[in-house]
């Protein structure tokens, strides 16, 4: 069963997203793709990626520069998860990509067998 209405958040230059991308392509998986940097996800989508993870820390892009020159591992810490969340929405570099919403439920990074679970491909 392949999920859908599949949202696929990336950005072109991301090494990971990419290969998502093409794991898309291959598996004949429609999707739409949105600049994430450009048009991150809504914080209604974040909060239900937040529920599907258990942890508002997977959300976030650790290696990323705006993640590190924010010190967002400090900041998290002291802030909300209404004020995360608002930040998360208003830069999609916090984010951890490539970033899937569906109807079925969110991805979050690419793992190749956790993709392909989750799409239903072999």
């Amino acid at each position: 069963m392949k999920p859908g209405n599949v949202k696929v958040y990336a950005y072109s230059a991301c090494g990971t997203c990419q290969k998502a991308n093409k794991f898309l392509k291959q598996y004949q998986i429609q999707f739409s793709e949105l600049k994430i940097r450009e048009t991150p996800p809504s914080i209604t989508e974040l909060k239900k990626a937040k529920q599907a993870l258990d942890d508002i820390k997977k959300l976030f892009n650790i290696s990323g520069k705006d993640y590190r020159e924010g010190d967002w591992k400090t900041k998290q810490i002291k802030l909300s998860e209404d004020e995360i969340f608002k930040a998360l929405s208003e830069n999609g570099n916090l984010i951890k990509r490539p970033f899937v919403i569906s109807e079925k439920g969110v991805l979050v990074g690419f793992k190749e067998e956790e993709w392909k679970k989750f799409f239903g491909v072999k």
